[in-house]
């Protein structure tokens, strides 16, 4: 009995400890990016991940977070940079964190040298990765574990300021991520994809970091609703489409 309450707890903290944008988010930016990969990369990824696109993979890597043998992905997930600092590896999880993985991932797949079915995880993976460098508190201030710790209410809801930025916004929308998607594709022209393209990964990092301000503008009462999300929301929007056309500029020149 107590095993089993010890193990009923520990899911409530895993349910509780964001791992990116929840599954219409994440899902979203997938086909995003689906929609914008060239014939030749399309199709090298429908040999890799066979029946699955990249709306679907997306979310594997939450999918996997209660399997024991994918234990050393737990810190990949998000990357800690303190406020007025930059990126360094002492601020860092031993085991790694989102940024550096992104990083290494690109890398290997260019290499070409890995075996099929690593190339179909590390795939997954920065489908996922790409999408949670995008949401502002994955880039954390190594304060408050990336606004977990921030407990507000929403809609008269208890919550934490993470999982309003992971979901709760998102989910207020009552859209499934191809209309998320598809509503957000509206705004795509070549300039705007080809600029967006133009931004690597540190620059997306101090991107998330300028929106702390806006993303920390909390009242005093710490009740989160309409005005909350009247202001945030653009930004969510922002967050979700510029994933979605730089992980389709990531995959078109690995993929062709």
């Amino acid at each position: 009995m107590r095993c089993t309450t010890g193990i009923f707890f520990l899911l409530i903290f895993i349910a509780q400890t964001g791992f990116g944008w929840g599954q219409i988010g994440h899902r979203a930016i997938g086909q995003i990016a689906q929609w914008h990969l060239s014939k030749q990369a399309e199709a090298k990824i429908t040999r890799i991940l066979g029946p699955l696109d990249l709306a679907m993979a997306s979310t594997w890597m939450d999918e996997i977070r209660s399997d024991p043998a994918y234990d050393y992905t737990y810190t990949w997930h998000w990357v800690t940079i303190p406020t007025g600092q930059t990126y360094s590896l002492e601020a860092q999880e031993p085991s790694g964190n989102a940024y550096e993985t992104v990083q290494n991932i690109i890398t290997a797949l260019k290499t070409d040298t890995i075996s099929q079915t690593q190339e179909e995880e590390y795939l997954k993976m920065l489908v996922h990765l790409v999408g949670d460098l995008h949401q502002p508190l994955h880039v954390g201030n190594g304060q408050d574990r990336g606004g977990n710790d921030e407990r507000v209410a929403w809609m008269g809801d208890s919550s934490n300021l993470h999982r309003i930025w992971d979901s709760d916004m998102i989910n207020a929308k009552q859209l499934s991520y191809t209309e998320l998607a598809a509503y957000l594709n509206r705004r795509v022209t070549p300039e705007l994809a080809q600029q967006a393209q133009k931004a690597n990964p540190e620059q997306w990092l101090t991107e998330a970091m300028g929106l702390r301000s806006t993303v920390y503008d909390l009242p005093s009462s710490g009740r989160l609703g309409y005005d909350y999300m009247f202001k945030n929301y653009p930004v969510v929007e922002e967050q979700l489409l510029m994933a979605g056309l730089r992980l389709a500029g990531i995959l078109n020149e690995i993929y062709g």
